[in-house]
């Protein structure tokens, strides 16, 4: 797998099919779900603003976002809701979501490329693991994006429903403010009540 090009794996018969990427959005965060996308770019598919999405400004993932969405072989986004993540921890809630993105895709991988260090397997498709790997390869890091811009929108919606936590700024992350804002008016039903939502020297009552 190069950094401009995915790589294409053989398959049966002479048949060929590609690579499938995952990665995940939303881990850290306090509130809200965590995304997941799976993305099978095509043969020769590049673009000279992949990068990681948390490198890249708001504008260009936004516009990545389409051109990806319409390029792309089979694409899917999914999520685990934070009662989800409360039930089963944040690390089995983000390969849970990757597994519905890839139930989703309209092709069948021949293997799966994973930004990160962990995951469980898919079936009997083959896996292999990429630490930083949405910095290192042009289809993780397209992967990102569609993670990215879908959670955001996500908790942008969210944000028109509890404005006082400013998540169209912090998507859910734990700010200072959106901590100061728990702490405030206490949680949501959208919060993750498996994390520490708040400092210490602060109190929810």
């Amino acid at each position: 797998m190069s950094k401009t090009q995915p790589q294409i794996l053989p398959f049966a018969a002479g048949e060929i099919l590609p690579e499938a990427v995952c990665d995940e959005a939303g881990r850290g965060c306090l509130a809200g779900p965590v995304y997941a996308a799976a993305v099978i770019l095509p043969e020769g598919f590049s673009h000279p603003w992949l990068n990681d999405s948390k490198q890249m400004t708001e504008r260009r993932r936004d516009a990545l976002r389409e051109i990806i969405e319409r390029e792309a072989m089979a694409w899917c986004v999914a999520a685990v809701d934070n009662n989800e993540i409360d039930s089963i921890n944040i690390l089995r809630a983000s390969i849970l979501a990757m597994h519905r993105a890839l139930d989703g895709l309209k092709v069948r991988p021949a293997a799966i490329a994973v930004d990160g260090n962990r995951f469980t397997p898919y079936g009997d498709t083959p896996f292999t693991t990429y630490v930083k790997g949405d910095g290192r390869f042009a289809n993780i890091a397209a992967a990102s994006v569609l993670a990215k811009t879908h959670r955001d929108e996500e908790m942008r919606r969210l944000h028109t429903l509890h404005p006082e936590y400013g998540w169209d700024v912090n998507k859910g992350y734990p700010t200072k403010a959106h901590r100061a804002a728990i702490a405030e008016y206490g949680p949501t039903p959208y919060h993750r009540m498996s994390f520490r939502l708040i400092d210490r020297q602060l109190t929810l009552f």
